[in-house]
């Protein structure tokens, strides 16, 4: 009987235990080392789009996580009074891209996760270092405190401050800070009625966003320099920089408590790295390419990386080639829609809202056209087939880019 291959996942969040899914699904044994003492992550929500939820079809997630869409009707993009600049609705969402978005608590999706893996796979409170990438004609080493493990496969899945990308690409230089910091808060809400939206005002943004489980998620952004912080409390600073923006930003402050609020500086990876594998050893995520959060896509595109990774899992820089260029052109599309949205020209600001205005009356199409190319993806040809062979025969049907979508996902 051939033995199993091994992997061995550095880092237990969305994308690491993406990878580790998809690599037991073709019959690898895997072993996920996260140096936390639990997987369950500090964040507040994740926003799913139908490129991520066909990724997830292909672990057998995608449907219980589709099930957990809470946005149902309108939404779209406001001004700080109110005004709305752009309209747009799950179902012309759904309809242009084949699925909806998904707004769940990243914890909800971890604990999804983890439930596809068997019970000693993940090994907490175990930090790990990448001792050599390895070779053709040997393994690669990660070492723990417990020991030496030796793998054929090393997922480097360990965030934006990844030890494994400095092991692999020690020239590079790194993340950068992105000019602004976020906010965000998943709190219930009672009695508060609104539509889904982000709303734009001089070198700020807000959203507010409701969540299946009726907690209402909140964020928002602002141009400031690195390592502030607020000189009482971060609820206080959203006070002051949002307290007179249009409702339901009042009420959701209000019902906010001071430890609630999250506060994190943005980086990004401004110069792409020459590949996503060296040796035995592949990044996924933040890793690789940690992008502001601007177009929603950071954990989207760490879930296409390991369902891709696992399908070129015997040929790297097969995966290198499938995800650097797609990965890095979205990322600058990031980076340019940070710029628009939080920009402090008020001359620029009227140009900008009016020119978002008046796409937005020549059609919600238009107004999700800068999603085209990103929502649309689906997995490589194959990737369906795979997981069948390891999962009895189970059909993963929105997988396979060869079929037809189903009933709910016709475009």
């Amino acid at each position: 009987m051939t033995q199993a291959r091994r992997a061995v996942v550095i880092g237990g969040g969305i994308g690491g235990l993406t990878a580790a899914a998809a690599l037991h699904r073709r019959g690898w044994q895997v072993t996920v080392l996260e140096r936390a003492h639990s997987l369950e992550p500090v964040g507040a929500a994740i926003s799913l789009a139908p490129n991520s939820l066909r990724a997830l079809d292909v672990i057998g997630l995608g449907d219980e996580i589709r099930d957990l869409a809470a946005w149902a009707g309108d939404g779209g993009l406001r001004t700080p009074s109110g005004r709305w600049l752009a309209r747009s609705s799950a179902d012309a969402a759904a309809e242009r891209f084949g699925g909806p978005l998904v707004l769940l608590h990243r914890a909800t999706l971890v604990e999804h996760l983890a439930a596809q893996l068997p019970p000693d796979a993940v090994r907490t409170a175990a930090a790990a270092t990448l001792a050599d990438s390895g070779g053709p004609d040997r393994p690669a080493r990660v070492t723990t405190a417990d020991g030496e493990l030796e793998a054929d496969l090393v997922v480097g899945a360990d965030g934006i401050r990844s030890a494994v990308r400095r092991a692999l690409f020690p020239g590079h230089p790194g993340p950068v800070y992105s000019g602004f910091t976020t906010w965000r808060v998943v709190i219930p809400v009672p009695g508060v009625g609104f539509a889904s939206h982000e709303t734009w005002g001089r070198g700020r943004i807000w959203g507010t966003h409701p969540l299946k489980d009726g907690r209402v998620y909140a964020y928002a952004a602002a141009v400031t320099p690195a390592g502030g912080r607020a000189p009482d409390d971060e609820k206080a600073e959203l006070l002051r920089r949002f307290g007179d923006w249009h409702d339901p930003v009042p009420a959701v402050l209000a019902a906010a408590r001071p430890e609630d609020v999250l506060r994190h500086d943005v980086h990004h990876i401004a110069e792409p790295l020459p590949a996503y594998h060296r040796g035995r050893a592949a990044l996924v995520g933040d890793a690789a390419h940690a992008m502001p959060p601007t177009l929603g896509q950071g954990g989207n595109q760490a879930i296409e990386d390991a369902v891709v990774l696992a399908h070129h899992c015997d040929d790297l820089p097969a995966y290198t080639a499938a995800r650097l260029p797609r990965t890095t052109a979205v990322a600058r599309q990031a980076v340019r829609v940070a710029r628009l949205n939080l920009m402090t020209s008020r001359a620029g600001i009227a140009v900008r809202d009016t020119a978002m205005a008046a796409l937005s009356k020549a059609g919600p199409a238009l107004f999700l056209r800068g999603f085209d190319g990103i929502a649309d993806w689906r997995p490589p040809r194959g990737t369906a087939r795979s997981s069948e062979a390891v999962s009895g025969g189970r059909r993963m049907l929105r997988a396979d880019p060869d079929r037809q979508p189903l009933e709910e996902n016709t475009p």
